[in-house]
């Protein structure tokens, strides 16, 4: 993304980022699912406390 940290303006750099995203390539798709990687944790037994 275009370098915005010496432009004061909040709109200015707003529209310099905005056309930096159009101009940049499309990000691939995912090869794996989203979370694939996150741990997974058993449901609890109905009836036993959490906490």
């Amino acid at each position: 993304m275009a370098n915005t940290t010496k432009i004061a303006d909040k709109l200015e750099r707003k529209k310099l980022k905005r056309t930096a995203r159009k101009k940049a390539a499309p990000k691939a798709k995912r090869t794996t699912p989203r979370g694939s990687q996150k741990h997974k944790v058993r449901k609890m037994v109905r009836g036993q406390s959490k906490r």
